[in-house]
């Protein structure tokens, strides 16, 4: 920050300029959530992305951390959030009716719940499993558990159980 006041000339009207520019271009994608300068982010434009998986992220951030795997090459559905009593965030204020119409407009076969492993996050992937449940769509979810390189010892009570029942066959 001090840096900035030292040089504004240089760099704090730039940055002002830029972010000006941004609050004036940058728009929610009409399609998934994500953020873009075009109404079609593109991802959802991009006619090499498979189209029968739709991966669901609480936010744009979490789309980005995905993106940054370069791993996923379907598509996005950003809900804006998690289901919050608390907050007095519902299905609605989350797009999860767009979700519905979604699948049966694009011809999803499945749907990967990418959200925290947090009360609210876990709350909201059971609200649209069960939303989710007459339809043919596979539902799945991220795996849960011990990361690459961590060590038992670090970790909390929670991630070792969720590891141990995620286990699979060598």
């Amino acid at each position: 920050m001090l840096v900035l006041l030292k040089k504004r000339a240089q760099l704090m009207a730039p940055l002002a300029q830029s972010l000006a520019q941004v609050a004036l271009s940058a728009r929610d994608c009409q399609v998934c959530g994500n953020i873009s300068t075009a109404e079609v982010c593109p991802i959802c434009a991009d006619p090499t992305r498979a189209t029968a998986e739709i991966c669901v992220v609480a936010d744009v951030a979490d789309l980005w951390a995905m993106e940054r795997g370069q791993v996923f090459k379907g598509r996005y559905h950003v809900l804006g959030g998690t289901l919050s009593a608390l907050d007095g965030v519902g299905p609605e204020e989350l797009g999860i009716p767009r979700l519905v119409g979604r699948l049966r407009d694009e011809g999803v076969r499945e749907v990967i719940l990418a959200l925290n492993a947090t009360v609210d996050g876990q709350t909201t992937a059971h609200y649209i499993a069960d939303a989710l449940a007459p339809t043919a769509v596979e539902i799945t979810t991220l795996a849960q558990g011990v990361p690459i390189g961590g060590e038992l010892d670090y970790l909390d009570d929670g991630t070792i159980g969720a590891a141990l029942r995620a286990r699979r066959g060598l």
